[in-house]
């Protein structure tokens, strides 16, 4: 057995090998209690492979059987390296027709494969689905024709299994490859950058955090950001310390995925150093426990219901945690991780809140500090948590880090605070901190994560992005040209053009959504109908069958939705609120039936960004769609959208 796959062998050798030894190799290699019908599956494949293999070259030929796919710990049932080619195969043993959703898993796996899996770079994946039991083909001698995109993965063939040696062949002879060492290529590094959710539901099953988040890019390993928050938290409670821990990072950089670690690592809550983590933002909460619910339901006999209310534990909104305290009771955690913990309400904000809407007659104090308070209330110790992302606040009231900073200054001055250096940048955290703010924490370097890994073509996305929203093509050209080969961005005046397009980028499943921005109400006009509320678990878990799902391309996302979450692939609808001029920006509110100039600064920071949450919400790419208006219509004269468009070329960003 290699450690890519449960079994693994020279073609030639497993031909000659008892078909009982192999599964019974593979069987013991499986972690998780068999069922028989696994079993079966298993013996149903070898006896085929055996079978239909027999008369193909196996000079340099390799086999695996459940060979690892990076991101998540999925297992391919077989790969199979011939003549300098890696066949992706899944089974479907009794299978009578063949699935789109089956395709797309097959597909999946060879895409994997060609990302994050360092040896397949530069390699032709060819994904096969087998059907055991689809009809048998008049002719065994069929021309398979093979789509091979940009990246030489083929569209996916769905065969019978009496045809797999003429696919093989033919395939092979086709693309003439040089042979490698397969074993050399399987042992190869594996480089994943898991969206969110998956890595959410990888860490609920108990995943290597390292394991399933390393990037080509990583200047900072997000294992190490975790390992000293775990040793800080474990060296508060032999201490007696109340310790407050920032931990700062560029959009998509993996913060979130840093304090899910630390919760899914103590999340019973029997355990002496039990957390919980905390967010602000409600889609956000939504998809992750929904999906962390369903994941276990499939990986255990409990109920759906049953699994709800164990990821609910798990992950909680902060504003249930800050209700749940106000009797002043001592909560059960002693760790609590606060999510986006910028977002937090300002003194006002959440003072008008709990006087009227949770009858606490006299509150007079920020969200801050007031979290703060409440985990102060434990005697002995307790660790806060506070995950920081700049440029993110969008909405009345948010305070910012200097909320946080300030709470600890003047009523919290007994905690001990760590951070990095990196909290003053002003590209990513707000510029109204200063040295002062610091001088008494420890800085701890590791607590700033740089590298985004949210855009994994594209390291440098969210710089490009920063110098696009201050209006300065200049360098966001620059920077663009040196990764628009691995991360395209396109612009277009034509939605259907759009949809189009993005369509035709998106394999096997790859999600794909449209956003805007929550005050671009004009769109309207276009079809796009951002008041329309969408739920996040259907729009973000559903399936592209389902009308409800992002993949429809019907239903919009606004930047309160997608906050903390991504997309593959993303058409970001731009509307006149955000207008791009010869003379600079321009700020706009749409209120009533017109257009509205935003003159307090803090709003404009709003829009902006709203803005730069939609344009980092994608992974592979994206396309900008900038409605050409209408002269007749005074809310969508075209010189709104027109500097705009161009502005947008200027960057960098060509034309569908």
């Amino acid at each position: 057995m290699s450690n890519r796959a449960f079994y693994s062998a020279p073609l030639e050798q497993f031909l000659v090998a008892d078909a009982l030894s192999i599964s019974g190799e593979i069987s013991a290699a499986h972690t998780q209690q068999l069922q028989h019908q696994q079993s079966r599956a298993w013996g149903a494949e070898i006896d085929i492979l055996k079978r239909e293999l027999k008369l193909c070259g196996t000079d340099n030929a390799h086999i695996f059987f459940e060979f690892m796919i990076p991101r998540m710990g999925r297992r391919a049932d077989v790969v199979l390296v011939v003549k300098g080619v890696i066949f992706v195969i899944e089974f479907k043993v009794g299978a009578q027709q063949i699935n789109h959703a089956d395709l797309r898993q097959a597909h999946g796996y060879a895409l994997d494969l060609k990302n994050f899996h360092s040896g397949s770079h530069d390699k032709f994946i060819v994904p096969i689905l087998i059907a055991t039991n689809l009809a048998k083909p008049t002719s065994q001698q069929a021309l398979f024709k093979l789509d091979f995109a940009f990246d030489n993965v083929a569209s996916p063939i769905a065969i019978h299994s009496g045809q797999i040696l003429n696919a093989i062949n033919q395939i092979t002879t086709f693309l003439k490859q040089v042979e490698f060492d397969a074993n050399q290529w399987a042992a190869s590094g594996y480089l994943p950058t898991p969206t969110i959710i998956e890595a959410a539901q990888a860490l609920y099953a108990q995943h290597n955090v390292e394991d399933i988040a390393k990037s080509e890019a990583d200047t900072q390993n997000i294992g190490q950001t975790s390992q000293q928050l775990l040793q800080l938290i474990h060296d508060a409670r032999e201490r007696k310390r109340k310790v407050i821990c920032f931990v700062t990072g560029v959009p998509g950089a993996g913060k979130t995925l840093v304090g899910l670690n630390i919760a899914s690592t103590h999340s019973n809550p029997k355990e002496k150093e039990y957390s919980v983590f905390l967010s602000g933002n409600g889609p956000l909460v939504a998809v992750l426990q929904e999906a962390l619910a369903r994941d276990r339901k499939v990986r255990t006999a409990d109920t759906l219901a049953s699994c709800r209310r164990q990821t609910e534990q798990f992950i909680q909104n902060i504003h249930k945690f800050r209700d749940g305290s106000l009797s002043g009771a001592v909560p059960p955690e002693q760790v609590a991780i606060f999510d986006e913990a910028q977002r937090a309400w300002n003194k006002e904000q959440t003072s008008k809140f709990m006087q009227t809407k949770r009858n606490q007659i006299g509150f007079n104090k920020s969200e801050p500090e007031y979290l703060i308070e409440v985990m102060d209330r434990h005697e002995d110790w307790a660790v806060i948590i506070a995950l920081v992302g700049g440029g993110q606040e969008i909405n009345t009231g948010e305070v910012g880090l200097l909320g946080w900073l300030n709470a600890l200054d003047e009523k919290f001055s007994h905690w001990d605070a760590y951070y990095s250096a990196d909290l003053l940048n002003g590209e990513y955290v707000a510029s109204n901190l200063t040295a002062s703010h610091l001088s008494k924490g420890t800085i701890l370097p590791c607590l700033h994560l740089a590298t985004s890994m949210r855009s994994f073509r594209a390291e440098k996305l969210s710089s490009f992005i920063h110098y696009l929203i201050e209006g300065n093509s200049v360098l966001a050209r620059k920077l663009f040209a040196t990764f628009s080969h691995l991360y395209p961005i396109k612009v277009t005046r034509d939605l259907d053009s759009a949809k189009k397009w993005i369509k035709s980028q998106s394999r096997a499943t790859e999600s794909i959504g449209m956003l805007a921005s929550s005050n671009a109400i004009r769109l309207k006009a276009e079809g796009i109908f951002v008041k329309n509320k969408i739920e996040p678990k259907d729009w973000f878990l559903g399936q592209p069958e389902d009308i409800r799902s992002s993949h429809f391309l019907e239903d919009i996302a606004t930047e309160f939705d997608v906050q903390g979450l991504e997309l593959d692939w993303c058409l970001v609808a731009w509307d006149a609120d955000f207008r791009f001029k010869s003379k600079g920006k321009e700020h706009w509110r749409f209120r009533g039936s017109k257009w509205e100039k935003r003159q307090q600064e803090q709003t404009q920071i709003y829009l902006e960004n709203a803005y730069r949450v939609l344009l980092t919400r994608a992974r592979q790419g994206m396309v900008i769609f900038v409605p050409s208006g209408d002269d007749s219509d005074k809310t969508r004269l075209s010189e709104f959208y027109d500097d705009t468009f161009d502005f947008l070329q200027r960057c960098g960003i060509t034309v569908v």
